[in-house]
């Protein structure tokens, strides 16, 4: 007998979208089976037309707990993802303070977390300058994979990483099988000169030009070539490194990409100046851009879509100046992904089950969370969205539960209304509105 049943009219398993219902048991899918079959089950819940999906799965998510939990928090930002539909979150290792780049800072982060999560987290470990040492002990104590910029990074306490820090830290990563998460702009092509107009968008952009990420996507390609690693380049935002990505797997290298919901929505002629809301680094760039990343999506050269939540007080954001330069450079949207994605994939006729691949799927295999978790399949953690594809969504920034309400988002209408949050088989957002309590599982 299962403890619960969910079927719908539209589940998104591996085989298609389809009628069936999907059997829970101690927080596990052991069946999924035909819709009318429910079995001896204790409690059936129907989705009716909505789609039943896995939860979403976010491998990018600055929390910044301990630290700066003035900017967010585990509380917080879990409760945004549990609205959002999001099930998993991985952790980035900066903005906190200490940085994740040992195994006490690590300790911390848990210490900080513990109690407060809605839904399951799992840490990311840093590599900076010196801590190579630290990274085996860090994978032991379970960082699902590592994050480095390329660029200095905005706080000083995670700084950039040079060609000669990498080649140290690749083989200890290529030894423990784990991932490295590569912010990809090189410095040396990205301006520092003072601006004429701080508030102009398109000078911004300018600074921080897309052959900056393209040559360091080609170093981080080199490195793992050479030295057998795995490279994962984060929040891809040009096409012009497609060409890099694809080559390099033909020849077997072990890389991949993301890009992000901001980059797939908005283009750079859309943007006023001095909106620092929409200040990101790489920046948002233009239309023709955006459109080739929804090509690379549905060819594969792009591998999945999270969302680099960075969120940070309001002042932090300059809106009094509009001085894009000053302003801290990231974008709040872990509880708008599904409607976000969505709203730009329904448009493009791109069906549901392309969109689970993409935020399901792919970030779930990046974590080494593949066999549990992005897919509605026995064996599977019970880990489930249920959302309203057709039903249009006015963002309401006093709605989201992030700590801080500004987006870029606000006042958009998108598609994909989230109904109802499961987390390993709990209910854990339903009727708008937290459900239960944080029980949330710590990764690894």
């Amino acid at each position: 007998m299962s403890d619960l049943v969910i079927r719908g009219t539209r589940v998104v398993t591996p085989t298609g979208v389809r009628p069936a219902a999907v059997h829970i048991t101690a927080g596990t899918i052991t069946a999924v089976t035909d819709h009318g079959d429910v079995g001896g089950s204790a409690t059936v819940s129907d989705a009716d037309n909505a789609i039943v999906m896995a939860g979403v799965v976010d491998t990018h998510v600055h929390v910044n707990e301990p630290g700066r939990t003035d900017w967010e928090g585990f509380q917080t930002a879990t409760r945004a993802a549990a609205a959002g539909g999001v099930t998993t979150v991985l952790d980035m290792p900066l903005n906190s303070v200490p940085a994740t780049t040992n195994v006490a800072a690590l300790e911390a982060k848990r210490r900080a977390a513990a109690g407060k999560c809605w839904v399951n987290v799992g840490f990311i470990g840093g590599v900076v300058p010196g801590n190579t040492g630290e990274l085996r002990a860090l994978h032991e104590a379970g960082v699902l994979a590592f994050k480095c910029f390329l660029v200095p990074s905005g706080v000083e306490e995670f700084p950039a990483v040079s060609e000669g820090d990498l080649r140290a830290a690749l083989p200890v990563l290529a030894a423990l099988g784990a991932p490295l998460m590569v912010h990809a702009e090189l410095p040396a092509l990205i301006s520092t000169a003072a601006p004429e107009n701080p508030r102009r968008y398109a000078d911004y952009r300018a600074s921080r030009p897309a052959e900056a990420e393209v040559e360091a996507v080609a170093l981080a390609i080199r490195l793992a070539e050479e030295l057998g690693a795995r490279v994962h380049i984060v929040h891809l935002s040009s096409e012009r490194s497609l060409p890099l990505l694809r080559d390099a797997r033909a020849r077997g290298v072990a890389v991949s990409a993301e890009t992000c919901p901001h980059y797939l929505t908005f283009a750079a002629d859309e943007i006023d100046d001095g909106a620092t809301v929409f200040k990101c680094a790489p920046p948002i760039r233009e239309a023709a851009t955006r459109e080739a990343l929804w090509e690379a999506l549905v060819s594969g050269d792009i591998d999945g879509i999270v969302s680099d939540h960075s969120p940070c007080p309001p002042a932090l954001k300059c809106e009094d100046t509009g001085d894009f330069f000053a302003a801290w450079g990231g974008i709040a949207s872990l509880q708008l992904g599904i409607p976000a994605v969505w709203d730009g994939a329904r448009k493009r006729g791109i069906g549901v089950a392309q969109v689970a691949r993409w935020m399901c799927e792919a970030p779930a295999r990046l974590a080494g969370l593949g066999s549990r978790k992005g897919r509605i399949a026995p064996g599977y953690d019970a880990d489930l969205v249920i959302w309203n594809p057709d039903q249009p969504v006015l963002v309401n920034p006093d709605a989201l539960h992030h700590r801080h309400k500004l987006t870029p988002y606000a006042s958009r209408v998108l598609h994909g209304d989230v109904l109802a949050t499961y987390v390993a088989g709990r209910l854990v957002y339903a009727n708008r509105q937290l459900a239960g309590r944080p029980a949330g599982e710590f990764l690894s």
